[in-house]
């Protein structure tokens, strides 16, 4: 029986059941939902199996009144919304044909057939609507148990899909305990040149996925020593940092981040390693902005240690300082745990400070625009700064006229 099963008492998972039940749907529940729920971990996305070919589901639904998507016919996909809420449902199906990256499929309305299409024993694991699990490959063990485990030989699966080299050890990573298994990090290691076949967007979600976990050293470690991540990221090899960076993320409370968590295991980006993660990644604009900004603190770090953190985070994004600021610590052991702590602390109160002259203010002075109003300015705001914002209008107005005067 599941431990954990509200997600199936919901009001929104009720309405789907009644739907189903309407249109004489036979189903169970299936996949991350049962295996979360038996490990007594929080739902997210709940997938329905069923024998019923799919255009016999979406008429169940649309009849009761829920709304109904056909995101995959050709895979038996539907996909049913209830109070907001979506959930996918596929039919039955067993694997025809693989080529390393898709599979062609074919119905089925054998419940272990389906089963043994899919890629851990963990997530082979079906529930009904009272919560009572059916399981043919020993998932339900193998999850209380933390083992991932492939279904069948882990060279044929792997050869299935290359994304299952990355899934076992992302399973791994959340659900493992103690070492990886044994037969699927060997095959893994035989085949790991297949990754080679894998898009960078597959890779990239694969990869942020597994530095998501709790701790995902060991999983590091171990796709470095079996060859994999030769096929991945070749930079990211600095495992001791990316300890160190775990740490300190649990001592300040930080949620994991991935982009941090890489910077660690690469070091302090050069701009031809961002293009060089840019490319292998497929990273977003803003990601690789984000990746770069880890070699361009040098100053606000300074002002971090001494604990100017007011002038450190002035016109500087608070969140990247941070991670640069963590980064520091964990490459060369400043700032401490401690001065980082007050930072955290200080950038949730922070609201940036406006420098109260224009340009239109020195002009009024006598000023002439032009290359010296912009030197004067500038001094004048560094000025403010160093007071730490402190000054207001008429001070700044005043220092304004003192150094016309000098």
């Amino acid at each position: 029986m599941l431990k954990d099963r509200s997600w199936i008492d919901n009001v929104a998972t009720a309405r789907l059941i009644a739907a189903l039940d309407a249109g004489g749907i036979d189903f169970r529940f299936v996949g991350g939902a049962v295996r979360d729920g038996l490990l007594g971990r929080p739902v997210s996305d709940i997938d329905v199996a069923t024998p019923a070919k799919p255009e016999a589901v979406m008429q169940a639904v649309e009849t009761a009144g829920l709304k109904a998507i056909a995101t995959g016919l050709k895979h038996g996909t539907v996909t049913a919304i209830a109070d907001r809420r979506p959930f996918e449902i596929t039919t039955l199906r067993r694997d025809v044909e693989t080529d390393g990256r898709h599979a062609v499929v074919a119905f089925t309305d054998d419940w272990r057939e389906d089963a043994a299409r899919r890629d851990f024993t963990m997530n082979a694991l079906y529930a009904d609507r009272d919560g009572r699990i059916t399981d043919f490959f020993g998932g339900e063990a193998d999850g209380l148990a933390g083992r991932v485990r492939f279904i069948g030989n882990p060279g044929e699966r792997i050869r299935e899909d290359a994304l299952r080299i990355l899934r076992f050890c992302r399973f791994h990573a959340h659900y493992g305990r103690g070492r990886l298994d044994a037969e699927g990090l060997s095959a893994a290691t035989a085949l790991a040149a297949m990754i080679d076949r894998l898009s960078g967007e597959r890779i990239r979600e694969e990869i942020f996925k597994i530095l998501r976990a709790p701790d995902p050293v060991g999983v590091w470690r171990a796709m470095i020593d079996a060859g994999v991540m030769a096929h991945v990221i070749r930079q990211a090899e600095r495992v001791d940092d990316l300890a160190r960076m775990t740490e300190l993320e649990r001592a300040l409370k930080q949620p994991p981040d991935p982009l941090r968590r890489l910077a660690a295991l690469t070091g302090a980006p050069t701009a031809e390693l961002v293009a060089a993660m840019k490319g292998r990644l497929r990273l977003s604009n803003r990601d690789a902005e984000h990746f770069a900004a880890f070699a361009g603190q040098n100053r606000p770090l300074a002002l971090v240690e001494r604990g100017a953190f007011g002038r450190a985070l002035y016109k500087t994004q608070p969140n990247r300082l941070r991670d640069a600021a963590m980064l520091s610590a964990v490459e060369i052991g400043r700032p401490s745990p401690k001065t980082l702590t007050e930072l955290s602390l200080f950038i949730q109160g922070w609201v940036e400070p406006h420098f109260p002259l224009t340009g239109a203010d020195l002009q009024k002075a006598g000023v002439k625009p032009g290359p010296e109003m912009g030197r004067l300015l500038g001094e004048l705001e560094t000025w403010w700064i160093e007071q730490d914002f402190g000054p207001d209008r008429e001070a700044c107005l005043g220092q304004l006229q003192a150094r016309l005067k000098a």
